[in-house]
């Protein structure tokens, strides 16, 4: 294959690059190539690739998709403002980790890379990255029995070098001296292998059961419909199929709105990471529950039964999983320790604060009310007086109190 296609190097590989590549870039990918068939569009596929190169490791995280434009004189390059404008808002979103361009992809043939592919790769070398690689498609593979027996994707990736042109001894004898021999773009495929994290496996387990899409919601409709039975066979009319058809266009307008699908979808694989992660820990719990009735069934046990196989590697990876947790280590115990302790004589403080502030009330409200209590006590003894004392004539109340009296026996009044 290699010897039919005249881009592709003689030589392998020798630069000891590896490629890490993501399942989503491959989702990402097979979803570009659905929608660009399904809307009939004009033009190649052509995506950029970001992702991370550590030494000799370049690691394929992201993708987008890219415009194109057709020159002049018939070559197909990238939309240059329109590129530079993406590819700077993906780096402003992915900075922890920061990702950069590594390379772009492409539908192409088995046997390779064509001639037309050139001007966007040489473009990319020159201007973004000059180890960018090549990820090319085979969309004819996947409907390939082969590949579906071997388990081998429909892809390839290139690194590019530059390589004396194939011209023969005999035209290597006529350069002139000083003359060096002219260059031409050439490619290597390098090696690669899928990596993946958790979440990132658990959304893909996800895509593939089929999940919150179309073929999901109509096995389940198909599954939970009644069959028809023999004798309820009936002949339709062109009114029955016209009001048939009128009620599946009627039950395929969904009442969801696109966001809240989207929600519904986030939520739905939220829900499948937090099972997973339960279901982990049940293992690892029923796992170090087992090894702990298999102590005590050994302590309890004769000094000849057969002792029970510990892992030690599985527990020191256990212990390592949870020493690492920040939420229950810390990296700095000792100022979390301070701190939780500020917290608590915080709240312990407040609430003898509270306790206070309701004891003085309750003191104000048992002053307001022996003070009520008090003044009715009085009132009531100095009416009690006033009761007892004798009841004196009003004529003599009131010579008494103009300090009369009587003159000569007569009275002041007289």
């Amino acid at each position: 294959m290699a010897e039919s296609n005249p881009l592709i190097s003689l030589k392998s590989s020798d630069s000891g690059l590896q490629v890490l590549l993501h399942p989503l870039v491959l989702l990402n990918i097979s979803d570009h190539i659905t929608r660009h068939i399904a809307r009939q569009q004009k033009g190649p596929i052509v995506g950029a690739l970001l992702g991370q190169q550590k030494g000799r490791i370049i690691s394929l995280e992201h993708v987008f998709e890219c415009n194109v434009v057709t020159n002049p004189n018939g070559d197909v390059t990238l939309h240059e403002a329109w590129f530079e404008d993406r590819l700077q808002q993906f780096r402003d979103v992915h900075k922890e980790p920061p990702l950069d361009l590594v390379g772009w992809f492409t539908l192409a043939p088995p046997t390779g890379p064509t001639t037309a592919q050139l001007p966007i790769h040489q473009h990319i070398l020159q201007k973004y990255n000059e180890t960018a690689v090549l990820l090319l498609f085979d969309a004819s593979g996947v409907n390939n029995s082969a590949s579906h027996t071997t388990g081998k994707l429909p892809l390839a990736i290139y690194e590019s070098t530059y390589e004396e042109d194939n011209a023969g001894d005999g035209d290597k004898t006529m350069l002139v001296d000083g003359q060096q021999p002219s260059l031409a773009l050439r490619f290597r495929e390098l090696p690669y292998s899928i990596e993946t994290g958790e979440a990132e496996m658990i959304s893909v387990d996800f895509v593939a059961r089929g999940g919150g899409n179309a073929t999901a919601i109509q096995a389940k409709d198909a599954a939970s419909a009644p069959k028809p039975t023999a004798g309820a066979k009936k002949k339709t009319t062109a009114g029955d199929k016209g009001k048939d058809a009128q009620q599946r266009a009627a039950e395929e307008v969904s009442p969801l709105t696109k966001e809240d699908e989207d929600l519904i979808a986030n939520l739905n694989t939220r829900l499948t990471a937090v099972k997973t992660l339960e279901s982990r820990l049940h293992l690892i719990k029923a796992y170090l529950s087992n090894i702990s009735q298999q102590a005590d069934s050994k302590t309890q046990s004769t000094p000849d039964s057969p002792s029970p196989q510990i892992s030690h590697s599985l527990l020191r990876n256990i212990h390592s999983l949870i020493s690492h947790l920040s939420l229950l280590t810390p990296q700095q115990s000792d100022t979390f320790s301070t701190e939780s302790l500020a917290q608590t004589n915080d709240v312990a403080l407040v609430a003898l604060l509270g306790q206070l502030g309701h004891s003085v009330q309750d003191m104000r409200e048992l002053g307001k009310k022996f003070s009520v209590v008090d003044t009715a006590r009085q009132y009531a003894e100095s009416k009690k007086a006033t009761s007892a004392m004798p009841r004196m004539d009003d004529e003599m109340y009131l010579r008494q109190m103009a300090g009369g009296g009587t003159r000569g026996g007569m009275s002041v009044w007289d």
